[in-house]
């Protein structure tokens, strides 16, 4: 599965990253890496939930992450 990250400044300097693809995973960071980080860790754990609770949309060998 290939996930692509939003990045995106708000006026006020934070960063939000956001992944579409998965439900809730939207995070603010004090830098553009710093939130990317943070979606890539919080879409690990929303697939781990996934995975456990056999509620994946397909089944998932592999993950991949991009970025704009």
């Amino acid at each position: 599965m290939k996930f692509q990250i939003e990045v995106e400044q708000e006026v006020d300097g934070r960063w939000i990253a956001e992944i579409m693809d998965i439900p809730g995973v939207m995070v603010y960071g004090e830098n553009k890496a710093r939130a990317i980080a943070k979606a890539k860790a919080l879409a690990l754990r929303v697939l781990a939930d996934w995975v456990e609770d056999e509620d994946q949309p397909e089944r998932i060998d592999s993950v991949t992450f991009a970025y704009a």
